[in-house]
């Protein structure tokens, strides 16, 4: 669900930029007066963890789309809602500057898009209402498969009111409304799936993080989290490194939503203005875009004579590697500023 600058007027996009500003404002000053620097390393951790999750694509049966893990409801769940806003706000930000996915115009959008409504909504209203410290795995199934609906629901809903704003009347807004919500239904059932087992893996290992993020009460200085922090650390690895082999080349929800009223993938581009602007600074800063290795006219013809699958592709290993290790260093230096300026208040 990662918008292109194409879909947004400049307007709409600084509108949701500044939503998205201020909204990270308001997360760093409740993170300096609450924040459990215990924590900061499964902050970094998890960030990385989501970076290298979002780059596998899974098939949606009988569509021809796919998806892919949002990540929001599972940061929120383990470390409170401002921690995983930062969090989200990390991961977009290095996915669009370092490897073009999503535009730099519409990057407040997505931020706003995949981040406010599992982080603000969907976990306090709907997961908080249903799961309590020593809840059983399976309500917890329940109530991720629930907020991960709710969340992805809001989100495309979200999306299609943004491109409608921005006037893009090649997409009229009730075709659009009406293939978007059905196809991130299915998205948001394996959504919740996902972070139902993600939050059973921390909830069998150390409970404690869990109930820490529920009372926003700081950890306890006796529990460890070394092998918590140790396990998504391997499982970012494998997951980026490895698994992203195997994403489903299908567009996903978002692309194939514009396929079916389109024809095509992608918008006209604006050719004067903030949005080719922002598109030149992009080009430059995506070392790695589209998670792969820059690509030649030749390279890109050789891939179509030889796409296979799995599709194993150093690029793709290395994006989701340095990738994950850029999420990890920006959010431990949010943290350290966050650190640094609480320190200096007190």
């Amino acid at each position: 669900m990662h918008m292109a600058d194409a879909l947004l007027s400049p307007a709409v996009g600084a509108t949701f930029w500044a939503g998205t500003l201020g909204t990270i404002t308001y997360c760093s000053k409740k993170l300096k007066s609450n924040l459990d620097e215990k924590l900061m390393p499964l902050m970094g951790v998890l960030g990385a963890f989501i970076f290298a999750a979002q780059m596998i694509n899974f098939t949606i049966p009988a569509t021809g789309s796919s998806g892919h893990l949002g990540g929001g409801l599972i940061l929120a769940i383990v470390l409170g809602p401002y921690a995983a806003f930062l969090v989200m706000a990390s991961v977009l930000t290095v996915q669009a500057l370092f490897f073009a996915d999503g535009g730099l115009l519409a990057l407040g959008c997505n931020i706003w898009n995949l981040g406010i409504y599992p982080c603000f909504m969907a976990y306090p209203l709907i997961y908080k209402s249903l799961v309590k410290p020593g809840t059983s795995s399976g309500r917890i199934m329940m109530a991720s498969i629930l907020c991960g609906v709710v969340g992805l629901q809001l989100g495309a809903f979200s999306v299609v009111m943004q491109t409608s704003l921005s006037g893009r009347s090649e997409l009229p807004f009730s075709t659009f409304l009406l293939l978007m919500q059905p196809v991130h239904l299915a998205i948001g059932i394996v959504e919740g799936f996902v972070t139902a087992g993600v939050i059973n893996f921390i909830k069998a290992a150390r409970p404690e993080i869990l109930e820490s993020a529920f009372s926003a009460q700081p950890l306890s200085t006796e529990i460890s989290i070394k092998k918590v922090v140790a396990g998504l650390l391997i499982a970012t690895l494998l997951t980026g490194g490895v698994l992203s082999w195997f994403a489903s080349s299908n567009p996903d929800g978002l692309e194939w939503s514009i396929v079916k009223v389109l024809g095509k993938s992608r918008l006209s581009e604006a050719d004067h203005g903030i949005a080719p602007a922002l598109k030149s600074l992009q080009e430059k800063t995506a070392f790695f875009p589209e998670y792969g290795f820059p690509k030649t006219a030749e390279g890109e013809k050789r891939k179509d004579e030889t796409s296979s699958w799995p599709a194993i592709d150093p690029g793709r290993s290395g994006s989701g590697i340095v990738g994950a290790a850029l999420v990890l260093a920006a959010v431990l230096l949010i943290g350290g500023i966050i650190r640094v300026l609480r320190r200096k208040s007190a």
